[in-house]
């Protein structure tokens, strides 16, 4: 089915960019290109990818006209990985190879939507393009995980290739205000959660059209078995899984779309794996739980990635769902808990668990009202909470802390003073975090804030921290790089609320924090 989809995509796209030559005058306005093209971050990039074939008289044509050309390069890059897996050497290169095959397919996915959904926002291209951006750096990244070191040599054309400054191009020329895009809603919820996902989400026991039970009580013993029984349904509608209380030893992929997991509350229902980098998996395959199906929900669950501190990366939960919510949900793990990957994500009162780079990933994600735990390293390790993962200044990403706390696990209590924990560090060079009316206590270290290596995106990070308190909380002796800022404007830390960040002027009443229009 996957494959009939790409397919049909495929030939979708090709005939679209077949019929581009008859849209525009055969006489290009080279004058006009030129222009256009020198706003961009890679102009020579655009020109030569514009070359006389195309004659857009309007930007708005232009834009289209650059997004279906990186849609064409990226169908031939998708074509040219495959045929790539034949150099695979060893294990390590094809676990990499076959990242990066999965990973230009979902790219293809994100340019698609850009211009075949007729209803979407340039806020909702921003998010895909941002996403298929992330798609390919995430690709390189596995090469790096596994120590590929002339994977550049091997696979030249994966270590660099056009498709990516094609949509680093196209981020540009489409970059917006994401101050208009807002919604209000008055339930605690983002718009974009529908109304009857909110019952459901606040029900005590969702109606659920599948069970899942390992003393086969249910309709299937494994989640993943569900999961595939629901991708097989007909219609689109919201389908929900309950997951009795156990723990389930097993790696799930989700790619249905709007589908929802609940379990018996986050000390009960349990999923869990042992993946790692140390254990020869990519940082992206290590993920107990990967989700990429759209408009995916979870609540009253446990993800959790029992490899250990000593095992380096091993995820508990991968989201790429656009549009995602977490609901009193549990994530447990120690380097690379939680990957919030790409697209729109909300976590609300969740606990997060973990030791370096816990929190991490290039979404465009909210986390309210949640616990977060710094736990024991290995020794001669930090704590670092968030590793932000933006690699292009016009992608609309970062992470936003509201109202949570962040403290140290039981493990780590006793030894705290002598374990330096930091609320970030930067992995990409715009990375972006921020910390919103967040309860820190004596844990983080008062720098705050630590490098990834040496100077590298000190000043083109963008890290804030606003109306934070607790023991940990004074900005007094934080970094002094050009990049971080203690913000004291509302108007300012407003742009990174539920509201303006992920989903429009939504905000969250009845949380207890005394702030309005968003904060």
């Amino acid at each position: 089915m996957a494959q009939k989809l790409h397919f049909s995509i495929i030939l979708i796209s090709l005939f679209i960019l077949s019929s581009i030559s008859l849209c525009f005058s055969t006489k290009p306005n080279n004058n006009a290109i030129d222009l256009w093209c020198s706003r961009m971050p890679y102009p020579d990039v655009c020109k030569h990818f514009f070359n006389g074939q195309f004659d857009p008289k309007k930007l708005s044509e232009f834009k289209k006209t650059a997004l279906k050309i990186a849609m064409d390069r990226a169908i031939r890059a998708e074509t040219l990985t495959k045929e790539l897996g034949k150099k695979c050497r060893n294990e390590k290169e094809r676990a990499a190879w076959a990242d990066c095959l999965e990973l230009y397919q979902t790219t293809i996915l994100h340019l698609n939507k850009t211009f075949s959904d007729e209803k979407c926002s340039d806020f909702d291209i921003q998010t895909w393009l941002s996403s298929a951006l992330t798609d390919l750096e995430t690709c390189r990244a596995g090469f790096i995980d596994l120590k590929i070191k002339d994977y550049d040599v091997v696979f030249p054309f994966l270590a660099n290739n056009n498709v990516t400054k094609l949509i680093s191009n196209s981020l540009a020329m489409n970059n917006c205000s994401e101050s208009d895009v807002g919604y209000k809603s008055n339930e605690g919820f983002p718009k974009w959660v529908r109304r009857g996902d909110r019952r459901l989400l606040q029900a005590a026991e969702p109606k659920a059209d599948l069970v899942v039970a390992q003393d086969g009580s249910g309709n299937y013993r494994t989640v993943q078995a569900a999961v595939d029984a629901a991708g097989k349904r007909k219609g689109s509608g919201r389908f929900v899984i309950h997951i009795k209380r156990g723990v389930y030893k097993e790696n799930v992929v989700i790619k249905v779309k709007n589908l929802m997991l609940v379990g018996d509350g986050l000390r009960y229902t349990i999923i869990t794996g042992s993946r790692s980098v140390g254990g020869g998996s990519t940082t992206f395959n290590s993920a107990t739980v990967a989700v990429t199906g759209e408009r995916f929900i979870a609540r009253g669950i446990t993800f959790r990635n029992t490899a250990g501190p000593e095992n380096h990366q091993a995820v508990a939960l991968r989201s790429g769902s656009d549009l995602s919510v977490f609901f009193r949900c549990g994530f447990e793990g120690y380097q690379d808990t939680l990957y919030a990957h790409s697209q729109r994500q909300f976590y609300r009162e969740c606990y997060i668990y973990g030791t370096v780079d816990f929190i991490f990933g290039n979404a465009a994600v909210v986390l309210q009202n949640c616990m977060i735990y710094a736990r024991k390293p290995i020794p001669g390790q930090q704590c670092v909470v968030t590793a932000q993962g933006r690699t292009d200044p016009n992608q609309n990403t970062g992470i936003s802390i509201h109202n949570s706390r962040v403290m140290a696990a039981d493990d780590l209590k006793p030894v705290v003073g002598s374990v330096r924990t930091y609320l970030g560090r930067p992995w990409k060079e715009y990375s972006r975090t921020v910390y919103l009316q967040n309860f820190m206590d004596n844990l983080v270290n008062p720098a705050g804030w630590l490098e990834w290596s040496g100077n590298f995106a000190l000043n083109t990070l963008y890290y804030g921290e606003f109306k934070n308190f607790g023991p940990g909380s004074s900005t007094a002796k934080r970094v002094k790089w050009k990049g971080y800022r203690v913000i004291t404007s509302a108007t300012e830390a407003s742009k990174f609320t539920v509201g303006n960040f992920i989903a429009g002027r939504s905000w969250l009443p009845g949380t207890g924090v005394p702030f309005t229009a968003g904060l």
